[in-house]
């Protein structure tokens, strides 16, 4: 599991995206449970936070339908 440090403003879905390439609900979820503390911060994060990242499956592709299919 690789962890990072916040710096001073950073939001939880902006490390997400950053540092996975994801930040749905699924992902802010998994963090929030890897991480039992974190949401006592509040939405914008202070300077030095560790932040473990986990490990998550790849998200499963929707098939986008158009109504001219």
């Amino acid at each position: 599991m690789r962890t990072v440090v916040s710096r001073d403003g950073d939001l939880v879905p902006q490390l997400l995206w950053l540092s996975l390439g994801r930040d749905d609900d699924e992902a802010e979820e998994a963090l929030y449970m890897v991480n039992p503390g974190l949401a006592l911060y509040g939405p914008v994060l202070p300077a030095g936070v560790e932040i473990k990242l986990p490990i998550l499956p790849e998200p499963v592709p929707t098939r986008v339908m158009n109504i001219w299919d």
